[in-house]
């Protein structure tokens, strides 16, 4: 019997008989920043002054680490791996190019932090604001046991210093790509996630990636609709332990 993950792969498969131009709504394309005006701003520090191993040498450590200390992370550090895996790279034209490739240059997914253990940062949940590379604060306290429940128990996140939750805006790929937008935003975190990895390997960080989870408790804890917005993937970070 065909499944409906089944079905999205057949309907969303491009088809040369089926190819078409279509001209874009320019006036109606949304917005590849999302922020919160009223949120309380913290500026990240500069992640220049970090020294990193090579890109050889990271790659060739990066492993899953799920075992943390209990060692903080320097906001320095958070910076540097919220610039690496999704900040801005370059300005060309006019134009901001992130560090993390993305179709169409839509960047659709959205960065949000649970932070229990960073130095000069109150845990919380937090947003990151690519344009003005800040953290936008949402909620405050401690969210680790939630985060851990709603992840089918995966006691990484209780131990984690901090935990990235990626979400989806699909609009924002929508409005090019009709529903092969899906598989582009799913791409999208994929790239995102990996230059995280490399990059907390390359500071002496581990990260291990989490794809299991109950979406609907997850979007609650960092106040996404589940809609129009919703999680994709998500990251613990720490310094490895035993």
């Amino acid at each position: 019997m065909e499944g409906i993950g089944d079905r999205f792969q057949q309907e969303t498969k491009y088809q040369r008989e089926a190819s078409r131009s279509r001209m874009l709504d320019w006036s109606k394309k949304p917005s590849v920043y999302k922020t919160y005006p009223e949120a309380r701003k913290f500026n990240l520090g500069d992640y220049r002054q970090l020294k990193t191993l090579s890109l050889l040498e990271a790659i060739a450590k990066r492993r899953s680490v799920r075992h943390f200390t209990d060692e903080k992370l320097t906001l320095h550090q958070v910076s540097f791996l919220l610039w690496a895996s999704t900040g801005i790279g370059r300005r060309e034209r006019g134009h901001e190019f992130r560090t993390a490739p993305s179709a169409g240059a839509l960047y659709p997914i959205e960065t949000y932090l649970c932070v229990d253990g960073v130095d000069e940062l109150p845990a919380g949940i937090y947003h990151y604001a690519v344009k003005e590379h800040q953290l936008e604060e949402l909620r405050q306290g401690q969210f680790g046991h939630e985060v851990t429940m709603a992840t089918g128990g995966q006691k990484m996140c209780l131990a984690a210093p901090v935990i990235f939750i990626w979400t989806g805006v699909f609009e924002r790929s929508k409005w090019k790509y009709d529903d092969r937008a899906y598989r582009y935003v799913y791409l999208d975190a994929g790239h995102i996630a990996q230059n995280l990895a490399l990059a907390a390997t390359a500071i002496g960080l581990g990260t291990c990636q989490i794809g299991a989870f109950f979406d609907d408790e997850v979007n609650s804890i960092i106040g996404v609709d589940g809609t129009s917005e919703s999680v994709i993937y998500m990251s613990v970070v720490g310094h490895p332990g035993l």
